[in-house]
């Protein structure tokens, strides 16, 4: 999530496409298991595949056999998110360890590079767990924001020079445009291709299946929230080099892994200044369009005064919807809701705070999910941000400090408790029930 107060291919794109085709024409006929798309429908098994999501970044690190993961833990989220209906889970499979002040530790590759093994097996424990409940992941490979060090750091090992997101001597919008420059950087671009390659190449050391072949995978994500740049200057500067990025990593991904979707991760026009064009250009090698919605963090609402700015930051949510359906019918493919998320009421943090707005922005988004599922319209499923479960914040401030282990769908940056969804919060598992059921209606 973000938080801001938070065309042509290139010849290398070419010819990984070539190599793509290839691939598919060699490789056996996929599992009926595999997600696929016809036209503006996602399909499994041959039937219509609704997704009813959640958000559950930290997954790998609780799957991890390290002193920092917590197996048991992750195996009672799961079930707890199965027994909600919850069909398909967004997890990272990326974190770069470096010097950016917020940044989760450790990662999936270290501060030199090199690769986390144990954190790689952590991935591995959680992708045959998925598969037990025939659930789907979406696999993000990597990151805008500084959360898990993600591009920057990637920047940072390539030129030895980076910027802290906040950063009260680089003001919004420095880091985003800082950032996007990693599109025309080849060296940072190789280090992120080699943990994109060391994936596609993996076995899983707990089933024995190949990432590449395995269906509990639905679709590997370039990163999250990759944008342009955050200046009009700067999105104008990079388009061409964030287009080859994601033109090139999409042939490298269908390649390397033919029966998987490949997905861009991107907020929408949020991410290109209002950009609807730039949005589907960005989208004409990936297989399905995404939205992130977050009205707090946009400021369409406030969250001192929430009963006020509701109604105003509701009718900016359909409208934003509506664009989106609208970038996903030109280009003849599936919208997936991926991201959206509310404060609880008066903006509080503990789980015992009421959550009415919160409950009435979900009912707001699962109901253009449903009205579109009935009319056979272009949005395929939602998932919320975040899933909390039975994590609690130790600290009285709420905020997240090195070493705590209570991972929950707020981010280290963020206050704990901010967005996610707890598993004592009655009202909010009735709405997502009660969407769930619809969706097998």
């Amino acid at each position: 999530m973000t938080f801001t107060r938070r065309e042509t291919l290139s010849a290398s794109a070419a010819g990984a496409l070539a190599l793509a085709a290839r691939g598919h024409a060699a490789s056996a006929a996929p599992s009926p298991g595999f997600v696929t798309r016809e036209g503006t429908r996602l399909l499994r098994g041959g039937k219509p595949y609704r997704i009813t999501g959640a958000n559950l970044w930290y997954a790998a690190w609780l799957g991890a056999d390290a002193d920092y993961g917590d197996r048991a833990r992750l195996v009672r989220e799961l079930d707890r998110l199965q027994a909600l209906g919850i069909n398909n889970l967004r997890i990272m499979a990326a974190a770069e360890e470096g010097p950016l002040k917020n940044s989760i530790k450790p990662g999936f590759t270290h501060a030199d590079g090199s690769p986390n093994a144990a954190l790689l097996e952590g991935l591995d424990f959680v992708m045959a767990e998925i598969a037990k409940r025939g659930m789907t992941a979406v696999v993000v490979l990597s990151n805008f924001w500084e959360w898990s060090g993600g591009l920057q750091t990637l920047l940072y090992r390539a030129t030895g020079s980076y910027i802290d997101m906040g950063d009260p001597a680089h003001p919004w919008p420095a880091f985003a445009d800082a950032t996007a420059k990693v599109y025309a950087n080849p060296q940072a671009i190789a280090l992120y291709r080699d943990h994109v390659r060391r994936l596609l190449a993996r076995r899983n050391s707990i089933t024995g299946i190949a990432y590449a072949e395995d269906p509990a995978i639905m679709a590997w994500q370039l990163a999250n929230e990759p944008r342009p740049g955050g200046s009009d200057a700067a999105i104008a500067a990079n388009r061409q080099a964030y287009l080859a990025w994601i033109a090139d990593t999409a042939a490298l991904i269908r390649a390397g892994a033919p029966h998987h979707l490949v997905s861009l991760g991107q907020e929408g026009t949020q991410a290109t200044n209002g950009s609807a064009a730039l949005v589907a250009d960005a989208h004409r090698d990936i297989d399905y369009v995404t939205a992130h919605i977050w009205p707090l963090n946009w400021s369409w609402v406030k969250g001192d005064d929430l009963a006020g700015t509701w109604p105003e930051g509701r009718r900016k949510v359909e409208a934003y919807i509506a664009a989106h359906v609208a970038i996903a019918e030109q280009l003849g493919k599936p919208l997936l809701i991926e991201e959206f998320g509310f404060p609880r009421d008066g903006e509080a943090y503990a789980p015992s705070a009421s959550t009415q707005f919160r409950e009435d922005y979900y009912r707001l988004i699962y109901g253009a999910v449903e009205a579109s599922w009935a009319a056979g319209g272009v949005i395929a499923g939602s998932n919320f941000w975040a899933w909390n479960g039975e994590a609690r914040t130790p600290h009285p401030d709420a905020r997240f400090r090195d070493g705590d282990r209570a991972y929950m769908g707020d981010p280290p940056h963020e206050p704990q408790g901010w967005y996610g969804v707890f598993d004592s919060d009655a009202g909010m598992l009735e709405v997502i029930r009660k969407h769930v059921a619809r969706a097998a209606s």
